[in-house]
C-alpha cells in the first residue's frame, strides 16, 4: 500500500490523549464494595444476607462435598447470583457450583466473632498447613478487633443439614468449636455424652489431656513429631500401639515410634486414629490442569491419640474438602462483582435501553494471563474489527480530500494501543482488569486483620464509588485490549448502535451516519473493463455506478490516486464482515484463540491475492507495464504453488500487493455503490474467497496451537527449531529477509509435524 507523506490536523482530537500513558503504568486494583465492611459498624447485632453455595461432584470420590453458606453485609443483586453457576476444574472431573439466596441471619457480636474465628482457622489450616502461622494469625485477629477500618468482611460457614435447618448456618458446630478453643486443656471430657458403652464416647489420652472420642474423631490435629496437621476421621477398631504396622509387619507402632522418633508411648492400649493429610488449596479455575502432578493429600496415616493436639473440632473431612474449593469460588465471585460494578458504571452514561450481560463484561476484563475458561480474546478480535471499520468509514466520509496515506494516519491515531489505553484509563476501566493467574496463597481471608493491607474508597463517576486495594502494573496494550473487548461485547449483544454508544462514552467520537461520497478522481466516460464479466465474478452484483468498478481496478500508475481510498475503506469493511461471519457462524467454537485464528487465516494479503489470481481479476487491472510485469511474475509463481491454503503464514514466493489491494478496493466500491450495505459486500466478495477456512477442518496453525508449548519454539537468524514428543524438528532457509525466513521455516516445521 502506498502512503501519503503529508501531515494533517487531528480530526478527532485523539493525539493529545496518547501522550501521558506509559507502557508499564501503575494502575489501581479495585475491590467490590459488596465484600467490604463499612467503618464504624461494630453493632451489637449484625445482619448477614446468606447465600447457599451448592456443590455437585461430577466424578467418583470417597469424600462427599457439603454445601457452604456465604454471608455478606451487602445484598447481592439477582444478576450476580444468576451468573454464579460454573464448573471448577478438579483433577478427577468437573465440580459444579451454584448459588442460591437463602435468607437473612442476625448474629450477635459473640456469634459473629466465633464465625470469623472459625473461617480464619479453617482457611489458614488449608492455605498454610502450619500451626505456628495459625497461632500468629489468630493473635492478630484478636488484636485487630479494636481497629475501626474498612476491610474485607463476609462469612463462609458450613451449612446446616437439611433436617436440622432451624438456621441455614450450622451455628452449633461453629459455636462448639469456639467453646472448645476456650476450654482448659486438661480433662476436656464431653459432659453431654452418655456413659461409654462403645468406641464412640471413650475418653482418650491426647496432648490436650483426656478428651471424648466424639471430639477427636471429626477434628484437625497437630502432631509435634512430624510438625504436620491431619484430619481425623475416626478410630481404627483393630489397631493399637502394640499392633504390627500395616505397611511393615515386622515392627509394632510402639517400637516404630521409639526407634524413629525416640517417643515412648505411655498409652499403647489405646486405639489408633485414622488421619488423612490436609487438602491443599489450589486454583481450580485454571482451565489447563493436565500437567499438574497428582496430589497425595488423600493418603491415610495411623496416629496414636497421645501424640495429637486438637486444633479444630468438630470439623468433618467433608467440610474440609468442600472448603478447599472456596478460595477459587470466591475469586470468581469477586471477579463477577467487579464486572457488575463496571457494567453499572458504564450503563450510567449510556441510553436507558442499552444493556449487556454481566458475563460478557467479565469475559471482556479477563485476560489470557488468568488462564481460565473464559477470556477476552474472541470479543477483543470482534471489537477490533468493528473499531477499525467504524474509524475507517468515519475518516473516509469526513476527510474526503485526503488520500489513503493520511486516512491511515488518522485511523492509527484512534485505534492505536497507546490511544485506546489512555482512553481506558481515563474512564477508570483499568482498575477492573483481571490480568493475573489466581494464587490461593495470596487470597485475603475475610475477617482476618492485616495491618499492611488497607482499602481506600475511590469515587468513580457521579455518586458511584469503589474500593482500591493497591496497585499493579498494566501496560497500554492490555487496557486497549479490554476496551476493544468491551466494544465487541456491546456489539455482540446489542448491535452496532450500542457499540457506538459505548465508544462515544470512552472518547472515540464516531458515528454510522452516511453522507454522499464526493469523488475527486477523474474517471473516463468510457469504461475500459468488462463490467458484465466482472459482475458475474462478484456474485452477480449489478453496479449502479460502473465507474466505481473502474476506480477499484485502477492502480495509481494508471490514474493518480487510483484505488487507494476504496482499498482503505474496503479493507476495514471486509475485515469486519469476515470476522462477524465467523463469530456468528461458529458460536460453539468460540473458545479463546479460535476466532483470532480464523480471522488471521482469512484476512491476509496472500489469501486475497490467491483469490484474485484464481478468479482472473489480474487480467482486468488497469496499471502501467511495470506493475503488470510484477503481477505476471506473481501469477507465474502462484502456478507453481500448492493450492492448499497457507492459513495466514507468509507465502514461500513473492506476490504483488496490488492483487490483494484490488480485492479490498472492490469491496469498498460495492460498499459505496450499494448504499453502504455491508451484507451485500460480503455476499459479493465471498465467492472470490471460497472456500473459507472452517474450524472443523483444522489448519496447521489451529492443529498445533495447543500441542506445542511456546517455549519449545526457538527462532534464530536462518530458521527454527521445535521440540515435540521428544523429537527435535529443525528447518532453515536462505532467504535474505529474516521475517520471511522465520515464517517459512515455521511452516515447514508444522508440515513435518502433521503426522504426529
Amino acid at each position: 500500500m502506498e502512503k501519503d507523506g503529508n501531515k494533517s490536523a487531528d480530526p478527532l482530537g485523539v493525539e493529545e490523549a496518547t501522550q501521558e500513558l506509559g507502557h508499564d503504568d501503575e494502575q489501581p486494583r479495585y475491590v467490590p464494595t459488596e465484600l467490604v465492611k463499612p467503618p464504624c459498624s461494630n453493632d451489637a447485632s449484625v445482619m448477614y444476607h446468606c447465600y447457599l453455595i451448592k456443590l455437585k461432584q461430577n466424578f467418583d470420590c470417597d469424600i462427599p462435598v457439603s454445601d457452604i453458606v456465604l454471608g455478606t453485609r451487602n445484598k447481592l443483586d439477582w444478576d450476580t447470583i444468576a451468573n454464579m453457576n460454573f464448573d471448577l476444574k478438579v483433577q478427577r472431573g468437573p465440580l459444579t457450583v451454584n448459588f442460591e439466596y437463602a435468607g437473612d441471619v442476625n448474629l450477635c457480636s459473640e456469634q459473629a466473632l466465633a464465625c470469623k474465628r472459625f473461617q480464619i482457622t479453617i482457611f489458614r489450616i488449608l492455605v498454610d498447613q502450619e500451626l505456628k502461622k495459625l497461632e500468629e494469625v489468630l493473635e492478630r485477629f484478636h488484636l485487630g478487633q479494636n481497629h475501626e477500618i474498612e476491610s474485607i468482611d463476609y462469612l463462609l460457614l458450613p451449612a446446616a443439614r437439611i433436617h436440622q435447618r432451624a438456621s441455614i448456618i450450622d451455628l452449633d458446630s461453629v459455636m462448639s468449636m469456639s467453646s472448645h478453643c476456650n476450654e482448659d486443656s486438661e480433662n476436656c471430657v464431653c459432659v453431654d455424652c452418655p456413659q461409654p458403652n462403645n468406641n464412640s464416647h471413650v475418653p482418650l489420652h491426647t496432648e490436650n489431656g483426656m478428651v471424648c472420642t466424639c471430639r477427636i474423631q471429626n477434628s484437625v490435629v497437630y502432631t509435634p513429631h512430624t510438625d504436620r496437621l491431619y484430619c481425623i476421621t475416626g478410630l481404627l477398631d483393630d489397631l493399637t500401639g502394640n499392633s504390627l504396622m500395616r505397611h511393615n509387619k515386622s515392627i509394632t507402632y510402639k517400637d516404630y515410634y521409639e526407634a524413629k522418633h525416640g517417643i515412648n508411648m505411655r498409652f499403647d492400649q489405646q486405639l489408633l486414629l485414622n488421619g488423612r493429610c490436609i487438602f491443599r488449596v489450589q486454583n481450580y479455575l485454571l482451565w489447563s490442569r493436565q500437567q499438574r502432578k497428582r496430589e497425595s493429600s488423600h493418603a491415610s496415616v495411623e496416629l496414636p491419640p497421645e501424640l495429637c493436639t486438637i486444633i479444630m473440632s468438630p470439623i468433618s473431612i467433608s467440610n474440609l474438602y468442600s472448603f478447599s474449593f472456596v478460595p477459587s469460588i470466591m475469586h470468581r465471585l469477586e471477579s463477577l462483582l467487579l464486572a457488575v460494578n463496571l457494567k453499572q458504571m458504564i450503563l450510567d452514561h449510556l441510553p436507558q435501553n442499552v444493556t449487556i450481560p454481566t458475563i460478557k463484561v467479565l469475559e471482556s476484563i479477563t485476560t489470557q494471563g488468568c488462564q481460565e475458561n473464559l477470556d477476552l480474546e474472541s470479543l477483543e478480535t470482534l471489537g477490533d474489527s468493528f473499531l477499525k471499520y467504524a474509524a475507517s468509514q468515519q475518516f473516509f466520509k469526513t476527510c474526503q480530500n485526503d488520500r489513503e496515506g493520511l486516512l491511515s494516519e488518522h485511523k492509527e491515531q484512534i485505534i492505536s494501543n497507546l490511544s485506546l489505553g489512555k482512553l481506558g484509563c481515563d474512564r477508570k476501566i483499568s482498575g477492573f482488569i483481571r490480568n493475573e493467574t489466581f494464587d490461593p496463597k495470596k487470597w485475603i481471608i475475610p475477617g482476618e486483620y492485616c495491618g499492611s493491607y488497607f482499602l481506600k474508597k475511590k469515587l468513580l463517576f457521579d455518586k458511584r464509588s469503589i474500593y482500591v486495594g493497591g496497585t499493579r502494573k498494566i501496560d497500554a496494550k492490555t487496557v486497549a485490549d479490554v476496551v476493544e473487548a468491551l466494544i465487541g461485547a456491546f456489539l455482540s449483544t446489542g448491535g452496532e448502535l450500542d457499540a457506538i454508544y459505548f465508544m462515544n462514552w470512552v472518547g472515540i467520537k464516531v458515528d454510522l451516519d452516511h453522507i454522499q461520497y464526493e469523488r475527486h478522481l477523474q474517471v473516463q466516460s468510457e469504461i475500459p473493463v468488462d463490467v458484465g464479466h466482472l459482475e458475474s465474478l462478484l456474485g452477480n452484483y449489478k453496479f449502479q455506478d460502473p465507474s466505481l468498478l473502474m476506480e477499484a481496478l485502477s492502480h495509481g500508475s494508471y490514474i493518480p490516486g487510483g484505488y487507494q481510498r476504496l482499498e482503505f475503506l474496503g479493507d476495514a469493511v471486509l475485515d469486519y464482515m469476515i470476522t462477524t461471519y465467523f463469530y456468528d457462524k461458529y458460536p460453539e467454537m468460540m473458545a479463546p484463540g479460535i476466532l483470532t485464528t480464523l480471522r488471521s487465516a482469512s484476512v491476509n494479503n496472500e489469501c486475497y491475492a490467491r483469490s484474485a489470481v484464481k478468479a482472473g481479476l489480474h487480467k482486468h487491472i488497469l496499471a502501467s507495464d511495470i506493475v503488470h510485469s510484477n503481477i505476471d511474475r506473481t501469477v507465474n509463481n502462484f502456478g507453481l504453488l500448492s493450492t492448499e491454503s497457507t492459513f495466514g503464514l507468509k507465502s514461500e514466493t513473492y506476490f504483488s500487493d496490488v492483487l490483494a489491494d484490488i480485492v479490498e478496493a472492490l469491496a469498498g466500491a460495492i460498499y459505496i455503490d450499494s448504499g453502504y450495505n455491508k451484507k451485500i459486500v460480503f455476499q459479493s466478495i465471498r465467492p472470490l474467497l471460497e472456500p473459507l477456512v472452517s474450524p472443523y477442518e483444522p489448519s496447521f496453525w489451529t492443529r498445533f496451537q495447543g500441542v506445542l508449548p511456546k517455549k519449545s519454539i526457538i527462532n534464530y537468524n536462518r530458521g527454527i527449531e521445535v521440540e515435540a514428543k521428544g523429537v527435535t524438528y529443525k528447518h532453515t532457509s536462505t532467504s535474505s529477509n529474516t521475517d520471511t525466513t522465520k515464517n517459512l521455516a515455521r511452516k515447514r516445521v508444522l508440515r513435518s509435524l502433521k503426522g504426529l
